[in-house]
């Protein structure tokens, strides 16, 4: 039995990098470990090995931490990569084998009808909020609000002078 079939049977193994941030620390490494479970979860995945660094606060931002896991997985095709990838937005995904993969072009069109899906789902997602965002824009305004540099401001007609929503 050759490699190339030894390892086609044995199915496809990636490590992917999921990055976190957030707060406090200590729930970093609970959610991370909650979605390396979920991935273990999923139908036709194994997870194999995972491991979690120590969250580490941001230079920038105090009090905000950052971290990240390790995870090496086991799937029964390409396919499952592609959903794991569109699921769990890994930051990096590396397959470490098989060295070659071959695909039919049924595979093939199945991954790629998966990925337009999601990226349609994602585009009626973003759209829908885009026309969220204008109609609250438009109805802050029509209130005598407007939003500038990231800060609500109420205009103040009476003293033709603007006013934070702050004093």
């Amino acid at each position: 039995m050759s490699s190339k079939n030894k390892n086609s049977k044995t199915g496809i193994k990636a490590v992917f990098i999921l990055e976190i941030i957030g707060r406090p620390k200590e729930h970093l490494v609970k959610t991370l470990d909650g979605l390396i479970e979920a991935i273990n979860k999923e139908k036709g995945v194994k997870v194999i090995e995972k491991k979690i660094n120590e969250p580490i606060e941001l230079k920038n931002n105090k009090d905000f931490y950052t971290t990240f896991a390790e995870v090496e997985i086991e799937v029964e095709e390409i396919l499952q990569i592609a959903m794991l990838m569109f699921k769990y937005m890994p930051a990096n995904i590396e397959i470490i084998e098989p060295e070659l993969i071959a695909l039919s072009n049924n595979k093939l069109n199945e991954i790629f009808n998966e990925l337009a899906r999601r990226l349609h789902a994602y585009d009626e997602v973003a759209r829908v909020l885009q026309m969220q965002t204008a109609k609250l824009q438009r109805d802050l305004k029509e209130h005598g609000f407007e939003i500038k540099e990231g800060k609500l401001i109420k205009k103040d007609d009476s003293e033709n002078r603007e006013k934070t929503e702050e004093e």
